[in-house]
């Protein structure tokens, strides 16, 4: 007579080789993600030295820096419009005007298409396309120069910080901004090494820290320029006024932070608002197509959707200006 197996065997036997694999799978997971977060390490830290990386002398990297940013070799601003050197210098990309107009002339031909086959009107879908055309990357600049700056401000605390540790270890301010941008990753990292560049080539650390402040565009990097320039003239322990400058920009941030919740309704409604008819036109034009498709090549009609649209957009700027706060 043949017994029955030991069932508890038999679930040991796949419960081995299954616990395994599931160890197996977990080590290679954090083995995955260990190596990507290496590798984010790596180009953020990278991004910053590259130009170092790329030629053989500081000087020749910190020229080639300036150019990329929109400046000429000596660190001024290059361009005829002075406005629109700050945008493409606060933003921190590589300046690509070519490719900047032909982005927005594509999707301004997009659109505009698009506005010819919903609405009509040659005229207007021209307008149109010629407007994203030259407002597109002025707009483009100013976000990502908006969010920069932000970032800007949430690194200069740490980064003052590390400052103040370099100064009451001995070190000289020179010294204590060159560890800034070494330790600190980008934005504040790269500004904080141009800075240090410059010293190092003659520039005094006034005019060197005030240019960083004009690059960045932030007030709280212009308060910690008018910081500098007062120890400066009138003396001091510098180390404490970056303490109190690091406290009040926190207190500053924390301000911040709560007039936007306390604004975050009426940015809500904006949106709404903002969002709702464009829905409900996309809506009725799904759901029923000759709603508008008996009248839509009527003068009138196109007349009355320009206007609408106008409307729309001072409404959009009345709403903008009652729920921006300037700190």
């Amino acid at each position: 007579m043949f017994g029955l197996p030991d069932l508890s065997d038999v679930s040991l036997t796949f419960m081995i080789p299954m616990i395994m694999a599931i160890g197996a799978v977990f080590l290679a997971l954090q083995a995955v993600m260990s190596l990507f977060s290496t590798a984010q390490t790596q180009r953020i830290v990278n991004q910053r030295l590259q130009f170092k990386e790329r030629f053989e002398s500081t000087n020749e990297a910190m020229i080639e820096l300036r150019k990329s940013r929109g400046l000429d070799e000596f660190g001024n601003f290059a361009m005829p419009l002075q406005w629109f050197n700050q945008l493409v210098v606060r933003s921190g990309l590589p300046y690509q005007p070519a490719r900047w107009f032909g982005m927005s002339g594509i999707g301004g031909m997009v659109i505009a298409f698009a506005y010819m086959k919903l609405v009509g009107g040659f005229l207007t879908a021209s307008g149109l396309a010629l407007a994203i055309f030259a407002l597109g990357p002025i707009i483009a600049l100013k976000m990502v120069g908006a969010k920069r700056m932000k970032k800007l401000a949430q690194q200069l605390p740490d980064a003052m910080q590390i400052a103040c540790r370099s100064l009451e270890a001995g070190h000289p301010v020179a010294t204590a901004i060159a560890l800034v941008a070494r330790e600190m990753p980008d934005p504040i990292g790269t500004e904080f090494g141009m800075a240090a560049d410059e010293v190092s080539y003659g520039m005094s650390l006034t005019n060197a820290v005030q240019r960083m402040a004009e690059r960045a565009g932030d007030p709280d990097i212009e308060l910690f320029a008018a910081t500098v320039r007062l120890q400066e003239k009138t003396g001091g322990n510098l180390t404490e006024l970056l303490k109190a400058l690091a406290t009040t920009i926190r207190e500053r941030q924390t301000m911040r932070l709560k007039v936007r919740a306390a604004s975050s309704e009426g940015r809500t409604s904006a949106m709404i608002l903002t969002a709702a008819p464009f829905l409900v036109m996309l809506a009725i034009h799904l759901l029923r197509p000759e709603f508008y498709g008996d009248v839509i090549d009527t003068p009138l009609i196109r007349y009355s959707f320009a206007g609408l649209f106008t409307w729309m957009f001072i409404g959009n700027m009345v709403m903008r200006k009652m729920i921006n706060f300037k700190m």
